[in-house]
């Protein structure tokens, strides 16, 4: 077990775990600030509830993981996709169904029970923005514009 914890393999690994994990406060807050705005789009109906809701909710997924993770934008971007995706590929299921949360108000609102092609054109659209926007310079900068 000692050789096991000390091959260079696992102390890379863990290594590189360490240093990728590393709190940002702008992606935090961006986060927090998304949040708020899908909570209040859920008073709404149509396509600001619906694809404009989706498109802020992949951004809003990409700006909680950067929070944490210091993850380059074009990786995080195909991962958001990919997990935005399987959700909505998920609906064409009766996954709530399976876990007993049919009836479940929060659980239709986060998982959705409709598939629509339209969802997976706005997860993508809010991919692209979140990844363009995270590599523009201005954000690139090491400064921050909060005083700490």
């Amino acid at each position: 077990m000692k050789y096991l914890l000390n091959h260079p393999f696992i102390l890379h690994v863990l290594n590189q775990s360490i240093t990728i994990m590393k709190f940002n406060f702008n992606h935090f807050t961006a986060f927090i600030l998304l949040l708020f705005t899908e909570i209040l789009l859920t008073q709404t109906t149509g396509f600001i509830r619906h694809t404009f809701g989706d498109f802020l909710a992949v951004i809003g997924v990409y700006c909680f993981v950067k929070s944490f993770f210091n993850i380059a934008p074009f990786k995080l971007g195909i991962g958001v996709l990919l997990f935005s995706f399987c959700i909505e590929f998920l609906q064409l299921t009766s996954f709530l169904n399976i876990l007993g949360l049919e009836h479940n108000r929060t659980a239709t609102i986060i998982f959705g029970n409709t598939f629509s092609y339209g969802d997976l054109i706005a997860y993508t659209l809010g991919v692209i923005c979140a990844v363009f926007i995270d590599k523009t310079p201005l954000l690139q900068k090491k400064t921050s514009f909060i005083t700490r």
